[in-house]
Formats: structure tokens, sequence, C-alpha cells
């Protein structure tokens, strides 16, 4: 039998979501072919909704959270991995329907997991996570749908965040002219440093602005929604393309259709919870080829679990820059 480890788990009492950590024991893992020694997880703004209960997130009680995780198979009865093989896993319902990231050891179903890329380790792939491969699930519908570096500048709205602080950097490192949208003019320094040539205040983008602006983008990623989606659209490049993955701002567009009639402007919707495998594959090889290891070291800072309550007040205040990773040893 294994020993026990530590886990952060959620409960909900009167209506209120409470998380504790614990120490607890293998049999009570849900039920999956692959057994991993969790050595990293990460904070994003899912997880924070889940551990505050600001958000209906979680399905179902007690649960351990974390969306994402990475680390060593410990054993498994299907024969695609083997112990020892370093792994990753994000979305499919982890901390939301099954049990996640936050505990130093997870069972999962073998076809969650994609092998972490040699020029990864477990620290750096939970530096990427869910934001990342979003980001990058974001930057390959945009070039499936034709957009190139020589077309014009591409914004990335809530470029303080996960997903748009990786999305800049990724576009960055791809040769595009990025401009970044950010409501905290103190981050302009270090988004400059990940490649952004141009900051566009927030306020700029949430202002009551014309069905059909000044075309300013050749394309856009955009983890917001809201009244700056709509004046992204209403901003680009005829025959453009935005991505849209988030709603960090707001589920509603408040826009009209004359950008998709009037410019052939594309509205292309991205997910990364049920990405199928080889889509995940192909973007995490690529992930671990474009971004530089200084450059997610930049973005990163490490936490306990004993930290997580506190830290995703602070990620859902918008007071959290770039990536967190949690040890959940620590």
């Amino acid at each position: 039998m294994s020993e026990p480890f530590q886990a952060m788990i959620l409960h909900r009492e009167d209506k209120r979501t409470i998380p504790s950590i614990e120490s607890i024991d293998e049999s009570r893992l849900p039920d999956g072919e692959v057994v991993v020694d969790v050595a990293y997880s990460s904070l994003n703004y899912k997880d924070a909704l889940a551990v505050t209960g600001k958000g209906k997130v979680v399905r179902s009680f007690p649960i351990v959270p974390g969306i994402d995780l990475a680390g060593t198979v410990v054993s498994s009865t299907d024969p695609s991995f083997r112990p020892g093989d370093p792994v990753l896993a994000t979305g499919w319902g982890l901390g939301e329907t099954t049990w996640g990231g936050f505990a130093q050891r997870a069972r999962l179903k073998a076809g969650w997991l994609v092998p972490i890329p040699s020029r990864l380790d477990a620290k750096r792939a939970m530096a990427v996570g869910t934001a990342g491969l979003t980001a990058m699930l974001c930057v390959m519908r945009l070039e499936a749908a034709g957009l190139t570096a020589e077309q014009g500048p591409v914004v990335v709205t809530g470029a303080g965040g996960g997903v748009g602080s990786l999305a800049a950097a990724i576009l960055a490192e791809g040769g595009y002219r990025v401009a970044a949208v950010t409501g905290r003019p103190e981050l302009g320094d270090s988004l400059r440093a990940l490649g952004v040539e141009t900051i566009v205040p927030r306020s700029e983008m949430e202002t009551t602005h014309r069905p059909l602006e000044s075309q300013r983008w050749a394309g856009g990623i955009d983890a917001v929604g809201g009244r700056i989606l709509a004046r992204v659209l209403a901003e680009t490049h005829y025959g453009g393309c935005v991505a849209s993955c988030g709603l960090a701002a707001s589920p509603e567009m408040t826009g009209t259709v004359l950008p998709f009639i009037l410019r052939n402007v594309s509205l292309l919707g991205v997910e990364s919870v049920v990405t199928p495998f080889e889509t995940r594959r192909e973007a995490w090889d690529r992930i671990a080829r474009v971004l530089a290891p200084e450059t997610l070291d930049r973005l990163t800072r490490s936490v306990s679990l004993s930290e997580v309550s506190k830290l995703a007040e602070e990620v859902l205040a918008g007071r959290v820059h770039g990536r967190i990773v949690v040890d959940p040893s620590g």
C-alpha cells in the first residue's frame, strides 16, 4: 500500500466552498488506468473560481481542484505508458468533475495524458499549462485561417493574464508584431520583454465605438469577451480573423454583424478542454520548440498548496501577472 500523500480537497458546507489541505490515501482517488506522481500543477482562472466558490466550476464535492498537472507515471494498466514516463494532463474535467492536480498523486484515464516534450520539464510544462495550450491553439487556428506575420499587427487582449501573456510571447517568437491590451500600465516593461511592440490601454478598447472603426489589426486573440472583443472585431482588417477563447470581462458581445458581412472578418472559437490528442500533441510540441526556457521562467512563480487560497482571490481580482506554478509537496 502506498504512503498517504498531501492534497487540497474542496468541501461544500452551507452553500460555501471550504478548501482543506489533507493527508489522504491512494484508495480515495477516482478510477483510471494511470497513476501519476504529481510534481507540479498550476493556478488558473478556472481554478480560482473553484477554490473560492465564486463560480459554478465544481460539479460534485468533495473534489481535488486543479485543471492541470505534470509528473511521472507510477503505474499503468494501459500499454501506452510505463513507470517513469514524464506526462502532463490538462482539461478533461480535471478539478471540475473528477479529481485534479492539487495533490501529490493522481489517477487518470490514459487518453487524458500527453507525454511531456523533451525540451520541457514538469515545472515548465505547468508554466505553460492550460493557458499556454489555449494560446497556442489560438495561434494555430489563426494560421489555419490564413494569418501570416506579413499581414500586419496582431492584438492580444487580457495580456496581463496567463493566456494573454503566453499568446503574446508565442506570437512574438513567431515574428508577429504584437499589440497587447491591458488595464495595468505597470506591466508595460514586462510585456515588452516578451516581444510586445505596442501597449494598448484597456480603457481605449472599452469606450463606445462605431460598428466599423479604422482597420488596425490583421488578427487577434481575445481572452476577455464583452465590449473589448466587439471593438477588436470592428478594428480588424478586411479578411482578418480573431480567435476567441475566454470571457474574463463578459460572456456577452455587444457588437454588430458589420465586420463579418462588410469586411469578411472571421471569428474563430477556441477551447482546450476536450481537444483531441493529436491536436494537443502538435500544440505541445510546437510550444516546446517556440517558447524559450528563460521566457517561461520570467513569467512564472512557484507556490505551495497553502498559498493557493489567498492567491486565488488575487487571480480573480486581476492582480496576478503571468503564471503561478503549484508545488503540491510544498
